[in-house]
């Protein structure tokens, strides 16, 4: 009986051609994230690149609809213009691993600049804990007139499952997203569809710059074990059932003699 004939009539042919159907797929899916991976790495270095390059002139606004925001992720800018410290707006967080004096529950303070070349930027000021939250606790830092800042250009934040809704009429924030933020001011046109994370603290400290941590999701190397780790497991099972199968047919067990 030839090799494809004994397949058939042990039944694992068809089993067979299924299964190395399914390995077929659970490596390319890993190889998939493994390309992945590499692309997220040299993403990360760029954005690490960009954050500690020397800082450049923001856009102008008439720039901003056609810009590659991804690309500008943590790009460092300069920005000069005049802070709006009555449409001061509060985003919690939870600030664990402070680089300033300040951490724990409080603020993130996200304030409109109008700049000297036209449009409005919302700047991240930097952090406050609760008790500073009100701004009258912390008057050196509304500052007024013209000034000059440099800092970090992000993307606006997306809601997660689990954050919950921003109360713009509290001034409660959860997400920093600028779109939804100069909706509840009604700023003007243009507004910038980015904000500006501040790198340095404001005059007596607070709010507290220089606090943000380049963060990017890469859970691809898990991903690929995980597909890896599938493929193996299937070839295991198949391996395992189609030796039971072949090992339970007549003239056929373990240890028998063949002619």
């Amino acid at each position: 009986m030839t090799s494809g004939k004994r397949l058939r009539a042990s039944g694992l042919l068809v089993p067979g051609l299924f299964t190395l159907v399914g390995l077929a797929i659970l490596v390319s899916l890993g190889l998939w994230q493994l390309d992945r991976l590499s692309w997220k790495e040299d993403l990360i270095a760029r954005a690490e690149a960009r954050s500690q390059a020397p800082a450049r002139d923001i856009p102008d606004a008439e720039d901003w609809p056609a810009l590659d925001l991804p690309a500008l992720e943590y790009q460092a800018v300069r920005l000069s213009g005049r802070f709006d410290h009555d449409a001061e707006l509060h985003v919690y967080t939870a600030l664990s691993s402070p680089r300033g004096a300040h951490g724990g529950p409080g603020w993130w303070v996200m304030t409109p600049m109008a700049l000297d070349g036209g449009g409005t930027v919302l700047v991240n000021r930097g952090f406050v804990p609760e008790r500073f939250k009100s701004p009258a606790s912390r008057p050196e830092g509304q500052v007024g007139g013209r000034v000059e800042i440099e800092g970090l250009l992000r993307l606006a934040e997306p809601q997660g499952p689990f954050i919950p809704d921003d109360e713009p009429d509290n001034n409660v924030w959860f997400t920093r997203d600028p779109g939804r933020m100069a909706a509840a001011l009604g700023l003007d046109e243009p507004v910038a569809p980015f904000f500006v994370d501040a790198r340095h603290a404001a005059p007596g400290g607070l709010p507290q710059g220089g606090e943000t941590t380049l963060t990017f999701r890469n859970d691809h190397l898990g991903y690929a074990i995980t597909w890896f780790g599938l493929a193996a497991t299937l070839l295991g099972v198949f391996g395992f059932w189609a030796y039971g199968r072949l090992a339970g047919e007549p003239g056929r067990g373990v240890g028998s003699a063949h002619p």
